[in-house]
Order: structure tokens, then C-alpha cells, then sequence
């Protein structure tokens, strides 16, 4: 099977990324690639939790934009474009009050300047949380970044 990834990434390269951004304020971490798939964690803390104790819905879908962002990234030639969300939707099926989480993204559609992806949240026990569907579109990087 051939790789939906365009040159070489490594989680290093990944985890740099979220430096000073949300994803490091949300201790948000990348922890696998796959040949189509990415993965990455975020703990269930002050940080991610609502007022009552659980992990926000809102924490929960800034995973899912921050991993499916990245893997847009990931696709695309990075030194003239970038990713930009335009489009979540998130399903909260349960929630948890501690430990970890971990986000699994694979796409729908990786080709083209639109990029669909699937993504499950996933409690450490196994306990599927929350499904996503994020629409990423390609656009040209701002001189910038």
C-alpha cells in the first residue's frame, strides 16, 4: 500500500507544529502514522475539562480539527499550501473525567483541494467517545507562515 503522505513526516515534525499553538496548550500530542491514518492523544485535565468535571465537547472537536489539519498538511505540498477547516461536525456519544484521549484521523477524501477526514475519539479504556467528519480545503500558505 502506498502512503497518502506527501515527503517525509515524523511525530517530531508533527509535535513541533502544535508549539504555541492551541494543540500545545491542550497537551494535544501525536503518537502514530500509518501508511493513511494519523493518531494523537490529549489528556482529560483542568485544561479540557468543563466546569462539571467532564471533558469539554469543544476540547474534544479542537483535537479533531488540530489532527485533521495536520493530516491536510501532511497531503499537500507544504512550502506553498496549508490546510484551513472549513466544516466540523461532532457526534458525543459519552464522556470522561480523567486519564487520556486519543484521536484516530483517516480520510474520506485525500486528493484534490478539499480533504474529508474521519475521526474517532477514543477514551483510554477503549470507549469510543466521539465521531467526527472535518472538511479541510487547501489554500495557498500566507507569506507568513
Amino acid at each position: 500500500m502506498n502512503s497518502i503522505w506527501k515527503g517525509e513526516i515524523s511525530l517530531g515534525m508533527l509535535n513541533n507544529l502544535n508549539k504555541g499553538s492551541m494543540g500545545e496548550h491542550l497537551g494535544i500530542e501525536f503518537t502514530a502514522i500509518g501508511e493513511d491514518y494519523l493518531e494523537a492523544s490529549m489528556p482529560v485535565n483542568q485544561n479540557t475539562k468543563q466546569p462539571f468535571g467532564l471533558l469539554h465537547g469543544g476540547a474534544s472537536v479542537a483535537l479533531a480539527e488540530t489532527i485533521g489539519s495536520v493530516a491536510t498538511w501532511c497531503c499537500i505540498n507544504r512550502e506553498l499550501f496549508i490546510g484551513v477547516g472549513v466544516e466540523i461536525n461532532a457526534s458525543h456519544l459519552q464522556s470522561a473525567t480523567s486519564g487520556y484521549v486519543k484521536a484516530h484521523c483517516r480520510p474520506y477524501k485525500s486528493e484534490g483541494k478539499v480533504k474529508v477526514w474521519d475521526i474517532s475519539i477514543i477514551h483510554q479504556n477503549n470507549e469510543l467517545l466521539c465521531t467526527c467528519r472535518f472538511t479541510c480545503m487547501v489554500v495557498p500558505k500566507p507569506p507568513e507562515a
